[in-house]
């Protein structure tokens, strides 16, 4: 992996007029858009990335502002930029039934009307899979989602990566943390608030048992973003974080 790319970094309220989570990892071949939330096109746009540059979709739970985004991009590779390239979706069981009927929903279309090959894979904890160059080892994080929550540990070149999906604070991140480049954590709150959300006090009470050596702060709620530094750096719509480089808050 080559850089990460920020495209959006709030929690499900948008809080700070941030956009929906949705992350673009750069490898050095291929890109693989990590969730991918209703704002997707607009954080795309933004920042000036075609949309058929994304090779991969990877989604950790069944919750709409880490899934909603699809039927938008199905619209995109439909009709506005003609994607000619097969997309490979890999997540939860149930994905493909759940973009299938919000796509019904919203714009009465169905998968089968697609203009472009689309491919779903379902994801299990502790199966690794690979797309691309990237190689995938889920493990089961507790939070309120059916069937079940992921994290993802990603592999691709001589970079790793941990993302902790939506969580609680679990000792399952902590181990899945030892060694790698960077710890994409999700921090909701300052104080533990949310049961099934993770909040700063409870990171830094187990500061020395994170193994990460880079750890950047996202999914971040009202007054996570009211802080003006914490002991981390906190993600940012279209911050690009480089892999090998440490980050400044």
């Amino acid at each position: 992996m080559k850089t990460l790319h920020i495209l959006g970094s709030s929690d499900a309220f948008n809080a700070g007029g941030a956009l929906h989570s949705c992350y673009l990892l750069s490898g050095e071949k291929e890109r693989l858009l990590l969730e991918c939330g209703p704002s997707v096109l607009a954080a795309l746009n933004r920042d000036k990335i075609p949309s058929t540059s994304i090779d991969f979709l990877l989604i950790s739970h069944l919750h709409g502002d880490h899934f909603g985004g699809l039927p938008f991009l199905f619209l995109e590779y439909s009709y506005r930029v003609k994607r000619s390239t097969p997309l490979r979706l890999a997540g939860p069981p149930g994905l493909q039934e759940r973009a299938e009927k919000l796509y019904a929903v919203m714009y009465g279309k169905t998968l089968s009307d697609l203009r472009f090959e689309l491919e779903f894979i379902e994801v299990h904890p502790d199966v690794d899979l690979h797309l691309g160059d990237f190689t995938i080892h889920p493990f089961e994080v507790p939070h309120n989602a059916q069937p079940f929550a992921l994290g993802y540990r990603l592999i691709e070149g001589t970079h790793t990566m941990v993302f902790s999906g939506d969580s609680a604070w679990s000792d399952i991140l902590l181990a899945q943390s030892q060694g790698v480049d960077l710890f994409l954590c999700e921090c909701c709150t300052q104080e533990p608030r949310l049961k099934q959300h993770i909040s700063l006090h409870e990171i830094l009470q187990d500061r020395a048992k994170i193994g990460a050596k880079d750890l950047l702060l996202t999914h971040l709620g009202d007054d996570m973003r009211r802080m003006k530094k914490t002991s981390w750096a906190h993600a940012h719509d279209g911050l690009i974080y480089t892999f090998g480089a440490k980050t400044t808050n």
